[in-house]
């Protein structure tokens, strides 16, 4: 199980600070999460994801229950143990595959989109590789082909083999182009999920149930309220939240004030550096993206000037560090030279050096917001 305590709150915001106590460990909130899909951070140990101010991970439930399977996970005695992390660990529950291997395949998007566009996705319409029933959701594994069935019953019992210390309720995750009465439709099946979830549950591990309802305010509203009134420990909020950050800010501002105080609240999949203050002003408590460690092995770093690309050829003849204010150990031993030159040589080591420099710069931002809501800046 875990608990929350709300230590502030802001005057100026919808901002709180606060404490997340699980059987692995505190997390001090707002915190940005990592993303570990497959129970690692990539070119990263463990132990070196820790020193750079990682609090908790979030791990997939698909990806795992394919390789290498929660009975080997379990055999090993927990998922913490097989991947030698001694923090905290939430797993999302594989509802974002839903979307992210059916629609979102078939229209080559993602969950949130960078323009508004006319296409739509109406009742009665199916993504061509996935098949959404009453009870689940029909996939096919990309190892062998084999067809795998993942439902509320399944995803409980495969985050329980897991032992994490916070599970997600399986949702559907629509596309950020449903109509309304699609999004109506699933919405409804979300919920019914929702309560199943609840009802297979065994252990003791905590487990979040997910707001959905895309930009449309009054479901958002109507998902936050029928979510909240059931017995979850916390709340995630999930899918798009409109094509620009103001529209994104009103949307989550709004969710969060239909959930309860007491409990701590997880944005799923939003996390640049623009949105942390966003996030935090909204009254979001936790938040996963993989923005830091997809954009580093593609040679993108963040600084307190903004994106670096370090790959340019230009970048081999700098000998200043990554960014002169960050205090990561990349930044006090190696040039942006230096990594430059190793990712354009393809060397495994700059995208190391360079997943752990925006690891270390994201959880340094998540701090800093922790300290502007302490000093009633937020």
């Amino acid at each position: 199980m875990i608990t929350f305590n709300i230590l502030k709150r802001s005057k100026r915001s919808q901002a709180r600070l606060g404490v997340i106590s699980t059987p692995h460990g505190d997390i001090e909130t707002p915190s940005f999460v990592p993303v570990a899909t497959r129970a690692s951070i990539r070119t990263l140990d463990s132990s070196e994801v820790a020193d750079a101010g990682s609090q908790v991970l979030i791990c997939n439930t698909y990806h795992l229950h394919l390789a290498p399977g929660e009975k080997t996970i379990k055999k090993a005695g927990s998922l913490h143990k097989f991947m030698h992390w001694d923090r905290p660990i939430m797993t999302d529950s594989g509802g974002f595959q839903v979307f992210s291997l059916g629609f979102g395949r078939d229209h080559g998007m993602g969950k949130i989109l960078k323009e508004e566009t006319a296409r739509r996705i109406e009742l009665g319409s199916e993504p061509k590789a996935v098949k959404i029933m009453e009870n689940g959701v029909s996939f096919r594994s990309p190892i062998d082909g084999t067809e795998l069935f993942l439902g509320p019953k399944e995803s409980i019992r495969i985050q329980e083999s897991l032992g994490t210390d916070i599970m997600l309720a399986f949702d559907e995750c629509p596309s950020p182009i449903a109509d309304e009465n699609y999004m109506r439709s699933s919405l409804e099946k979300t919920h019914r999920w929702a309560k199943m979830c609840l009802d297979v549950k065994k252990t003791k591990q905590a487990l979040y149930g997910i707001v959905q309802g895309g930009a449309f305010k009054h479901l958002r509203i109507e998902s936050a309220k029928v979510i909240s009134a059931l017995p979850f420990d916390g709340f995630a909020i999930g899918g798009e939240f409109g094509y620009d950050k103001k529209t994104f800010g009103k949307v989550l501002s709004t969710t969060n004030k239909e959930l309860p105080e007491n409990k701590p609240r997880h944005v799923l999949g939003v996390g640049h550096p623009e949105d942390f203050p966003i996030i935090a002003k909204a009254g979001g408590d936790t938040f996963d993206c993989i923005a830091p460690t997809h954009y580093a092995r593609r040679g993108t770093l963040f600084t307190s000037q903004g994106r670096l690309d370090i790959a340019r050829r230009d970048m081999m003849k700098d000998q200043k560090p990554i960014d002169p204010k960050c205090k990561c150990d990349v930044c006090k031993n190696y040039s942006r030279g230096y990594v430059s030159h190793l990712l354009r040589a393809k060397d495994q080591t700059g995208m190391k050096l360079a997943t752990m420099h925006n690891l270390f710069f994201f959880n340094k931002l998540a701090a800093d917001i922790r300290k502007k809501i302490g000093n009633g800046e937020l």
